[in-house]
């Protein structure tokens, strides 16, 4: 059935949710999302590169664990949006369903045939680095998890992490410039999401090498053009994901000073309008729905953004109204009823309400 009414909230901003606390009824609706495409395997969107006549397979052979939710990546955060939420509330309606979802996909056979897929030759660039970062943040959210059926789906998806992050530790150095765009090959949103998972594994090599190249990519950064976005297919802003990014690898009194720098613009009269929200014009177009998906990851980078200045911050009101602001708009976007959207943007939503990057990519102050 479809859902075409605008979602409604009693999540507050700045609330992290935590395991076995009651959710918000519509959290519900993104499992469904969720769900709904895990392993519905058509339509499908492959990023794949065929060295010969054998490589022409359908994605349930290709890639055994993640052929779902049109392309790759949306599968891999899919299996995110069920973990967090069937961790989180682990008594609710749809957590049995979560988890049976989970078991079908991360069995040792089918993630093995995921190791094999990614280091097939030929696939150095495949889904780098948005769908590695996403697959980590699965990786993550598993770790966490105290639960003995997810421990045995961690150590089962470990291979594959290895091999994302051998991957991505080998790119890095070599990449000479970020990638400053609002869709999936963005340089900083990535580079967020590795390094929560970095120093939730533990791995403190890897989580240097990206506070080390964040740092060389945008520590000299001043006056992002912020008034340029966004671009008419964004579902990332270059200029907050940037500053998402920051506040994770600088100490608050210094990251204070680098935005002021990078976007002077943020009033400190508490109001609303220096950042509109993005209007979908028509969302059974898979790209212009992009748009609501800016509109929650905007959400959720103000206030990550928000969380790692100092408490005194004259800027705070101005980031908490606009993201109260791109919160209802993102919300209201997220349905059934376009499997454009639907098929990822439960996903967006999910990271938002329960503010999954402010959990892990604190700070000390």
């Amino acid at each position: 059935m479809a859902v075409t009414a605008a979602l409604t909230w009693s999540v507050s901003p700045m609330y992290a949710a935590e395991p076995g606390s009651s959710p918000d009824l519509s959290v519900e609706r993104f499992v469904r999302l969720a769900l709904d495409c895990v392993h519905r395997e058509y339509p499908n969107k492959i990023a794949h590169v065929l060295s010969g006549d054998a490589d022409a397979k359908p994605p349930r052979e290709l890639t055994p664990s993640f052929y779902g939710c049109f392309d790759w990546h949306s599968a891999v955060h899919g299996h995110w949006l069920l973990a967090r939420a069937a961790r989180l509330h682990p008594d609710a309606p749809f957590a049995a369903e979560a988890r049976a979802a989970l078991a079908r996909s991360l069995t040792v056979e089918r993630l093995t045939g995921e190791v094999r897929y990614l280091e097939a030759p030929g696939r150095g660039t495949f889904e780098r680095p948005y769908g590695l970062a996403w697959l980590l943040q699965l990786g993550a959210e598993l770790r966490e998890w105290d639960l003995a059926e997810a421990r045995d789906w961690a150590d089962r998806l470990a291979p594959l992490e290895r091999a994302a992050v051998t991957r991505v530790r080998a790119w890095l150095p070599k990449l000479t410039r970020p990638v400053r765009v609002g869709e999936h090959s963005q340089t900083a949103f990535a580079l967020g999401l590795m390094l929560d998972w970095a120093r939730r594994a533990g791995d403190r090599e890897f989580a240097a090498l990206i506070e080390r190249r964040a740092q060389e990519f945008f520590g000299s950064d001043r006056s992002g053009p912020i008034h340029y976005e966004p671009s008419g297919e964004d579902f990332l802003s270059p200029c907050l994901a940037e500053a998402d990014l920051m506040r994770r690898v600088l100490d608050r009194p210094s990251f204070a000073t680098w935005l002021s720098g990078f976007l002077p613009g943020i009033p400190v009269s508490g109001e609303a309008s220096w950042l509109a929200p993005a209007v979908v014009s028509d969302r059974s177009d898979g790209k212009l729905a992009h748009l609501d998906g800016l509109n929650l990851s905007r959400a959720w980078m103000l206030e990550g953004i928000l969380s790692g200045l100092p408490a005194n911050d004259a800027r705070r009101g101005a980031l908490r109204a606009a993201a109260e602001r791109h919160r209802t708009a993102g919300l209201a976007g997220v349905s059934a009823e376009h499997y454009e959207g639907g098929h990822w943007l439960g996903t967006f939503a999910l990271y938002l309400v329960t503010q999954r990057g402010l959990v892990e990519g604190r700070r000390a102050p």
